[in-house]
């Protein structure tokens, strides 16, 4: 049975968005809504409505009017809002009257803090827009960022896509490989990049990657070049991307801070340069997101301007309840899709702040240090960052002043009961915690809850509004209380244009229609409970099926979690071929100073088998160094299992898209000594 931690405020109508946007739905449709199960039913059933009255209620400024909503309910390739044409960039600057308050604060471990108001982000979009129409750039055009999550890259994001150019960005800390892989696909003319920048306190040059970057991208003409702190490029780097040197051919190197500086009034040039935006259909592309690449060759997910806006004005105003005086606080990298949903707070009318570094350094402290200094009204973290905390007995509400928080976010992996429960010792009935699951694919969140759900423990609170989701066995009958495949069964705008490149449109069929003709299946092992609450254990293909029976690997970790010695862990499944239990595996990471012990391995067993069910006891527990992370905090559960199976690492993880490039030699040793002992 589900178990609500956290019930529905009872002023929650009254103080929230989503309270509002209810009454105004009501007066405007007729409607007699008095609380969330009536508003999400109306969503996923009356779709044209619903998705109308987001346009309207939040005021999304169009240069033409559409004609139709939807014109037909079907998937792949819904048209939305057939006829319009708008810009995604043009909602991102505030309400007038916002002018002079402070959009953006940026905190870093390279340089000093960084503060913008909506009028000096507007000013920096202006000039840096005016730049690349100098340099070239059209409707259409790829311009790509190498940058950290700072102003740079919101501006580099917004002018870009204030002339309809299409925006992809890499983290700078992406291996070569990786960032070539990515960047490649696209054939972008622009680069805006970094040649180096700090990590907590230590000094990372970047000036050899990004030449080689340069290198193996023939279609760019310009690199716009970022001083960064005390990273700047050097007069020998810049000749030989000047004279090609090297290269395919020579790349004009462009100052970041001089770009469009005439344009801007700058050293006695014009007065400063408009801020236009180009209109554009509803489903011209806006940017480019990129799968982790870490089972395959990262997929080039295409979204859309109009997609994008109305659903993080959705998403934004009525779960987060973000809005004028908000203070937007998520730790991201401009390579996660929560990156996007960062800047996109601004269409909301919220501020946000951006975080590069180490976000553990100087300690473990450091996100809860800044969204105190900051007065983050919404602060996310990951899972693991609540697990590690709770396990440290980390009180974090006593050490700052975290009283501006009414909403706290998670969201990257599942999060165990335990952790729901500290966060709401932490914070008490006064903050909502809302777990979420979605992702690159949508980019926002699928499963989550709003002010107007309760909070379950060890629970999603439900589906976001829009969209309709549920659980399909294998096949396609809709589960409840029971393990299925996360499923979508109507279109919702966010859904992608397509996938870059030649077979776009057949790629991205493949990836979420294959299974389920007309439904999307999203990839996720989710179980929807009669309580009201959802549960995702993990992945669907890292589901393990033991005997028949699939067990979700989120329970493993829940439990493991738990257990002070354990600092982390990967599980994984070796299929038996004639239909027998098989082989469970489970390595384990042990906390620093503790040793791993045949004492260690029974208690981890014993607490998995009383805890769970003699089915998730392993057959052997492995210790290890380390376990495998992608670049966004996700277990490698997948390219473990095809070692282990025999596979090269290089084969099925690019050594870029991990988080420490080394973390899966000893899981090929462990192959290597697994099979030396069957062949013996």
């Amino acid at each position: 049975m589900s178990t609500i931690i956290r019930e529905v405020p009872t002023d929650a109508l009254e103080t929230s968005r989503i309270g509002d946007f209810l009454s105004w739905v009501t007066q405007r449709f007729g409607y007699s809504f008095t609380g969330w199960d009536g508003l999400y039913t109306w969503s996923i059933t009356d779709v044209e409505d619903f998705w109308e009255s987001v346009w309207e209620y939040f005021g999304i400024q169009s240069h033409t009017p559409y004609t139709s909503v939807l014109e037909e309910r079907v998937m792949p390739h819904a048209r939305w809002f057939t006829g319009a044409t708008l810009n995604y960039a043009e909602h991102s600057f505030g309400a007038p009257d916002q002018a002079d308050d402070v959009a953006v604060t940026a905190v870093s471990q390279t340089r000093d803090d960084v503060t913008l108001t909506f009028a000096e982000l507007s000013t920096e979009v202006a000039r840096v827009r005016a730049g690349l129409v100098s340099l070239g750039v059209r409707k259409g055009d790829r311009v790509i960022g190498y940058l950290p999550n700072q102003p740079e890259a919101l501006v580099a994001f917004l002018a870009s896509a204030s002339l309809g150019a299409i925006w992809a960005s890499c983290a700078p800390e992406f291996g070569t490989q990786s960032v070539i892989d990515r960047f490649s696909q696209v054939e972008p003319t622009v680069l805006f990049a970094i040649p180096g920048y700090m990590y907590g306190n230590k000094a990372v040059d970047r000036s050899a990657e990004l030449a080689e970057v340069l290198a193996a991208l023939p279609s760019l003409t310009h690199l716009v070049s970022l001083d960064y702190g005390d990273f700047t490029l050097d007069d020998d780097t810049l000749e030989q991307f000047t004279t090609g040197s090297g290269l395919n051919h020579a790349i004009d190197v462009v100052d970041y801070a001089g770009l469009g500086a005439a344009s801007a009034g700058r050293d006695g040039g014009a007065a400063s340069a408009e801020l236009e935006f180009e209109p554009v259909p509803f489903d011209h592309p806006l940017f480019i997101l990129f799968s982790s690449g870490t089972t395959g060759k990262p997929k080039a997910i295409v979204h859309s301007h109009g997609g994008i806006l109305l659903e993080t004005v959705k998403n934004h105003g009525l779960h987060f309840d973000l809005g004028p005086g908000s203070q937007f606080c998520w730790f991201s990298t401009t390579a996660w899709m929560m990156w996007n949903a960062l800047v996109g707070g601004l269409v909301v009318g919220s501020a946000i702040v951006m975080i590069d570094g180490n976000p553990n350094y100087p300690d473990p402290k450091e996100l809860w240090r800044i969204a105190a200094n900051t007065k983050a009204t919404l602060m996310g973290v990951a899972p693991g960052a609540i697990m590690s905390a709770r396990k440290a007995g980390f009180n974090p509400t006593e050490e700052f002043d975290l009283s501006t928080i009414s909403q706290f976010g998670a969201a990257g992996a599942p999060l165990p009961a335990e952790g729901y429960e500290w966060v709401m010792d932490q914070f008490g009935q006064s903050v909502l915690l809302n777990v979420g699951c979605g992702g690159t694919d949508v980019c926002t969140g699928i499963l989550q809850a709003s002010p107007l759900t309760p909070v379950y423990s060890g629970e999603m609170s439900g589906i976001s509004l829009g969209f309709a989701a549920t659980a399909f066995d294998a096949s396609g009958n809709e589960v409840i209380d029971d393990l299925g495949e996360l499923v979508i069964t109507a279109p919702t705008p966010s859904m992608p244009v397509t996938f870059w490149g030649p077979d776009g449109d057949a790629r991205y069929d493949a990836a979420y229609f294959d299974k389920y003709p007309g439904i999307w299946r999203h990839g996720d092992w989710a179980k929807f409970t009669t309580g009201g609450g959802v549960v995702v254990t993990g992945r669907s293909d890292a589901t393990l099926n033991r005997g028949g029976v699939r067990l979700g690997t989120a329970d493993f970790y829940s439990v493991l979690d738990t257990l002070a010695e354990v600092a982390d862990a990967l599980v994984i499944h070796r299929e038996d071929p004639d239909g027998g239990m098989g082989e469970l595996v489970l390595f384990v990471q042990c906390e620093p100073g503790v040793s791993f012990t045949s004492e260690l391995s029974g208690r981890i067993s014993r607490e998995l088998k009383t805890r769970l069910s003699p089915r998730h006891a392993p057959d052997e527990v492995v210790p290890v160094a380390r376990i495998p992370l992608g670049r966004t905090g996700k277990k490698l559960e997948v390219p473990v299992k095809r070692i282990v199976q025999g596979a090269t690492a290089d084969s099925v993880a690019s050594a870029g898209a991990l988080q420490d490039p080394r973390s899966l030699d000893e899981y090929v040793e462990y192959a290597q000594s697994r099979k030396a002992k069957v062949n013996a």
